[in-house]
């Protein structure tokens, strides 16, 4: 019992003042966590380049493609097909997000998910949803 006290007198000043020096030189800290999760966009469209200049393109509830260069007026694209930053060729054919690099041999996306001319990643889920990284 005596060991016991005389442990506790010597410890107790020791631990009161580390919780005093904790104290007064603590810091508030802010974690900030960048996530590289998925969100839906918000507008629904995404950036393409063609010939130089820059087109926003959607797609409507049957997954037909629209562009436009202001994003107020907005237009059928007729072939429905669209650039990746890369320059591959993105379209929707027979329920499936399809790419080329040549305009004649197209094979399905993986994912669904291509690089806009932003740098952003996109994709579509399966009820075509827009969402973006």
């Amino acid at each position: 019992m005596k060991k016991s006290i005389v442990m506790l007198a010597f410890c107790l000043p020791a631990v009161l003042f580390m919780s005093s020096f904790a104290t007064k030189n603590s810091k508030e800290v802010t974690v900030t966590s960048i996530s590289s999760d998925w969100m839906k966009s918000k507008s629904g469209t995404w950036p393409g380049m063609k010939d130089g200049k820059t087109y926003w393109y959607k797609i409507d509830k049957n997954a037909g493609l629209w562009w436009s260069t202001d994003g107020k007026k907005w237009a059928a694209v007729s072939d429905g097909a669209w650039a990746d930053k890369s320059g591959k060729w993105l379209k929707i054919h027979e329920g499936k997000l399809v790419w080329s690099a040549d305009g004649s041999s197209w094979s399905e996306v993986p994912d669904w998910t291509w690089e806009g001319s932003d740098g952003k990643w996109y994709k579509f889920n399966n009820k075509w949803e827009l969402w973006v990284k």
